[in-house]
C-alpha cells in the first residue's frame, strides 16, 4: 500500500494514525502534521458521541468495544493541552467526553461544565485500580467520581544513544546541554514543560506555586530557550526528528520511545537521576453531553482490557484496568518503565499537583512569552 492509499485508509478509519506514522518512520519519510480525521471535529447533536482528547488517542484501536456495538468509532476533536481544551469548552464548545489529567481535573470540576460519572453504568469499573481513582478532588456525590482514570505514565527525555554522548547519569540536564544547541526538542505545553523545568530547578512539587519557585523555573526555561530547535505538542514531529537524527534528545512521553524502539531507532527513555514527571489522565462527561448513553460507551471502551493492552504494548503507557497487565510479564513491563503496581512508578517520580486557575494562567502566559524569546 503506497502513501496515498494509506492516507485514504486513515481517513476511512481502517488504519490508525499511529501505524501510518510507524510506516513512514520505517521508510524514512517525513511529513507535516496531517488532519486527525476527515470526520467532523466540531461537536454537534448527532448519533455518535464526541471525544475531546489529545492527539494520538483518536484511533480505532481504543474503541473496539464501542465500534462493535455501534458500527463506527466515536467522533473526535483534538486539543494540544488541557488548558486549551478547558478554555474552548468555557467558550461554548460542547462535547460528550473530554480527557484531562490529574493536575487539571479539580479546576475542570470547579468550572461547572461537567457531571459526575455514575460508575454503576460502567461494566469495566470493578477492574479499575482504586489507587488511580483516589486522586484529590475526584470524589462526587453518591460514591461516584468526576474523572474515570484511563492512562498514566511519565514525561522524560528520549535520546539517541548513538548521537547523544552521555556524561554521568541520565538527567534533566540533558535538555539544557549546550553541546546540542539546536538539536533538542520539547513539548510545547506548559502542563509538561514548566513542571519538568521545576524538577530541573530543584523545586519541590508542593512548592511550585510560590513566588520563589516561579522565579527559579522561569530562569531555567529562559536558559533553555536558545537550545531548543522546536516546541511542539505534535509528538510525531519529535519522533520524526529523533528518527532522522535532526534531534539528539527531546522531552517526550513514554509512547515516543516505544514507537521509535519498535522501528529499530537507537533511543532510550531516560530515567533522570532527579526523577521523571508522572501523571494520571482520565475522562470526564460534559454536563450537556448530547449523547449521554454513548458517552458512557466511550468511557467503557477506553477502560476495556483490549484498549489497555494496546496502550501498554503500543504506547508504553500504564492503563487503569488491572486485567490489562495480565498479558505481560514483569520483565516486559519493566522494559517499558511500567509495573503492575502503579504506585511503584508514580511514587518514583514527581506527581503533578493541582493548582489554581490564576497560577495556570500566569504560568501559561509566562511560558508563551519565553517560547517567543522574551
Amino acid at each position: 500500500m503506497d502513501v496515498v492509499d494509506q492516507l485514504g485508509a486513515v481517513r476511512e478509519g481502517k488504519l490508525s494514525r499511529r501505524k501510518f506514522t510507524k510506516g513512514l518512520l520505517a521508510a524514512g519519510v517525513a511529513m507535516a502534521t496531517m488532519p486527525a480525521t476527515s470526520r467532523r471535529a466540531m461537536a454537534s447533536v448527532d448519533d455518535e458521541a464526541t471525544f475531546f482528547t489529545w492527539g494520538g488517542y483518536d484511533i480505532p484501536e481504543l474503541f473496539q468495544p464501542y465500534e462493535a456495538k455501534h458500527g463506527t468509532p466515536p467522533n473526535f476533536a483534538i486539543f494540544g493541552g488541557s488548558e486549551e481544551a478547558l478554555t474552548k469548552m468555557r467558550g461554548g464548545f460542547v462535547v460528550d467526553v473530554a480527557h484531562p489529567c490529574n493536575s487539571g481535573m479539580p479546576r475542570w470540576v470547579q468550572s461547572g461544565l461537567f457531571q459526575p460519572i455514575e460508575t454503576s453504568r460502567l461494566s469495566n469499573w470493578a477492574d479499575v485500580m482504586p489507587e488511580l481513582v483516589a486522586l484529590p478532588g475526584n470524589d462526587a456525590e453518591g460514591g461516584n467520581v468526576w474523572m474515570a482514570p484511563f492512562d498514566w505514565g511519565q514525561t522524560s527525555v528520549t535520546y539517541r544513544t548513538d548521537l547523544y554522548e552521555l556524561e554521568g547519569e541520565e538527567s534533566w540536564d540533558m535538555l539544557w546541554d549546550k553541546r546540542y544547541a539546536g538539536r533538542l526538542g520539547s513539548l510545547a505545553s506548559g502542563g509538561d514543560a514548566w513542571w519538568c523545568g521545576a524538577i530541573k530547578a530543584g523545586v519541590a512539587m508542593e512548592d511550585i506555586a510560590t513566588e520563589e519557585a516561579f522565579t527559579k523555573i522561569a530562569a531555567v526555561m529562559r536558559e533553555q530557550r536558545p537550545l531548543i530547535r522546536v516546541y511542539t505538542d505534535d509528538t510525531t514531529t519529535l519522533e520524526q526528528a529523533l528518527s532522522s537524527g535532526e534531534m539528539a534528545a527531546a522531552m517526550t512521553w513514554n509512547s515516543s520511545a516505544v514507537l521509535l524502539q519498535s522501528e529499530g531507532v537507537p533511543v532510550k527513555f531516560a530515567r533522570p537521576k532527579e526523577g521523571a514527571l508522572t501523571w494520571v489522565c482520565g475522562v470526564m462527561v460534559h454536563k450537556d453531553a448530547p449523547n449521554l448513553d454513548r458517552a458512557y460507551d466511550v468511557i467503557d471502551s477506553l477502560l476495556s482490557v483490549e484498549s489497555g493492552q494496546f496502550m501498554i504494548n503500543d504506547y508504553g503507557y500504564g492503563h487503569s484496568n488491572r486485567k490489562s497487565f495480565d498479558a505481560f510479564n514483569e520483565e516486559t513491563l519493566a522494559g517499558l518503565g511500567l509495573s503492575k503496581n502503579p504506585q511503584e512508578i508514580l511514587e518514583a517520580g514527581h506527581m503533578q499537583r493541582p493548582q489554581t486557575q490564576e497560577w495556570e494562567t500566569r504560568m501559561n502566559e509566562t511560558f508563551e512569552q519565553i517560547k517567543a524569546g522574551f
